[in-house]
């Protein structure tokens, strides 16, 4: 990224997976990092929006849901990412910042319903907006969801928050000579099958123009740092600035998770 790689409005992306521990699905720890840092650059003015995964609590692709109906089992999915949704809000607002839980399936006791132009509102309003659900329909899955609400509420990008410090071109754990991506295209990620979003949601992502950030959300300050522009994580959009290149895998921080 450059100087001018800066965003007043993001999507950010949350895997299940973030929120959980050796100890736990929902970490009290890990949710209260992921809290302050929202916070952090809710206090900058960026209008931030979330959408959260799963995967901690069940998710409809797994070996869970074995001979489970597949509708049956990603609305059980979409039920666990409103569980992570509501955790997340409390952590965000005992921080001091206002917070909405916007749910593609009606469950009005527990969160508001979601709808475009009252989630912008929310965002130009200050508030930090978590979407919930996924979409709210079977085989769409929540890195879909993350592209389209990003494309909806004209967000400046999507920030796909992991374990991993950006996109390797092969495991980084289980080879040492994996080289982590600082720039790709949407068809060399696609072409590769490299591990940055689905194939659904990429797809959207290029047709659209809308950049995606890959990035290590577990060292703290992270979110701050990719939204004023600083060269962490990997970018992945149209046209580079320069020719793909791998950078040095021993400089950063080392992904500890598997590849992007």
């Amino acid at each position: 990224m450059n100087d001018s790689d800066t965003f007043d409005r993001v999507l950010v992306k949350l895997s299940g997976e973030a929120f959980a521990d050796d100890v736990s699905s929902i970490s009290p720890k890990i949710l209260m990092s992921l809290a302050r840092q929202l916070a952090e650059v809710n206090g900058d003015g960026v209008q931030t929006g979330v959408v959260v995964g799963g995967g901690n609590i069940f998710r409809g692709t797994s070996a869970q849901a074995t001979g489970m109906d597949r509708s049956s089992a990603d609305s059980m999915g979409m039920l666990a990412t409103v569980i992570n949704a509501l955790a997340l809000q409390d952590a965000i607002e005992k921080e001091g910042v206002p917070t909405r839980v916007l749910s593609a399936v009606m469950m009005q006791e527990l969160c508001e319903p979601y709808i475009r132009r009252r989630a912008i509102r929310h965002l130009e309003k200050g508030r930090v907006v978590i979407f919930a659900a996924g979409l709210g329909e079977p085989y769409f899955s929540t890195d879909t969801a993350a592209a389209q609400r990003a494309l909806e509420i004209n967000a400046r990008a999507i920030l796909k928050a992991t374990k991993v410090d950006g996109v390797y071109d092969k495991d980084p754990v289980l080879h040492d000579d994996a080289k982590r991506f600082e720039e790709l295209t949407y068809l060399d990620a696609l072409q590769r099958g490299l591990k940055v979003m689905d194939a659904t949601a990429l797809s959207l992502c290029m047709d659209n123009g809308l950049p995606i950030v890959v990035f290590d959300v577990f060292t703290e300050g992270n979110i701050r740092r990719v939204i004023s522009g600083e060269p962490i994580g990997t970018v992945v959009r149209a046209a580079p600035a320069s020719t793909n290149h791998a950078a040095d895998p021993t400089s950063g921080n080392r992904g500890d998770d598997g590849v992007g």
